[in-house]
């Protein structure tokens, strides 16, 4: 579904993927993970054209994104849903509304069929009783699980997940893990899940990806990550606070920068 073949990127003069070579296999789930600021997110952008290459191609079901006009874009992102970090729901907008949204905007169907479509997908994620309420009545959960219905209102063949765990209580994430692997499954759709959330994310993935200083550093089944002997992947699925990672930004020693040790 989605391969980057030799791609460098950043933002401005400063290189965030450099060489990096991916490919997602169709149906399947596969999970970006690494620290903050790896690329993981860039990855995504580079996915849905928000942000261009330097150098590379970024492939998306046979076509080169690069080679698109605006129209063609616009199509191909009606093919891609997007469940933003912390949902990114429209705040004066219900909950019906928000899923309702991008069938008005990107289709010519009736209301009565857009009503029957938003119904559909708020009962696949248990809202359909809150369909009246706006984002600021529901809780944090309730609204990652209604931005997730809002992302495959169009029946999309991807769906891209930015840190779908990020701040849901135990439960809440239980729940978003389960729905993200029965509707990919339920769906047909290719998934890209960025995460740091080691277990959940390891429940719901066919394929783990670590990204680290621009480049992929290691990847494979969930299982084979747990059993890796790569110190990084050992650090970040460990959670240690010593490794490759250091807790400590690079700097000048403590004695120069506290002038310790200078003649008074």
């Amino acid at each position: 579904m989605i391969e980057l073949r030799n791609v460098t990127c950043g933002y401005g003069d400063r290189v965030i993927l450099e060489g990096v070579n991916l490919t997602v296999p169709r149906g399947k789930v596969l999970a970006l993970m690494g620290t903050s600021g790896g690329g993981k997110t860039t990855v995504l952008r580079l996915i849905g054209r928000q942000l261009e290459p330097m150098s590379g191609q970024v492939m998306f079901d046979g076509v080169d994104m690069a080679t698109l006009d605006a129209k063609g874009l616009y199509a191909i992102r009606r093919r891609m849903g997007m469940l933003f970090q912390f949902g990114a729901l429209f705040t004066d907008l219900t909950v019906f509304e928000n899923v309702a949204f991008p069938l008005r905007e990107h289709t010519d169907l009736s209301e009565a069929m857009i009503r029957d479509l938003v119904l559909m997908k708020l009962n696949a994620v248990g809202l359909r009783g809150a369909r009246d309420l706006l984002p600021s009545q529901v809780s944090g959960g309730m609204a990652r699980r209604v931005a997730l219905a809002r992302a495959i209102a169009l029946d999309p063949d991807l769906i891209m997940y930015d840190e779908p765990f990020a701040g849901l209580d135990p439960i809440s994430m239980g729940v978003a893990a389960t729905l993200i692997k029965d509707l990919n499954h339920a769906l047909g759709v290719t998934s890209i899940v960025v995460s740091h959330d080691v277990d959940e994310t390891f429940l719901i993935a066919d394929h783990v990806v670590f990204i680290a200083n621009g480049r992929i550093a290691a990847q494979g089944t969930p299982a084979e990550m747990r059993a890796s002997d790569d110190p990084l992947v050992r650090q970040f699925v460990g959670g240690s606070a010593d490794g490759p990672v250091r807790f400590h930004y690079p700097a000048v020693p403590v004695a120069e920068d506290f002038g310790l040790g200078r003649r008074t």
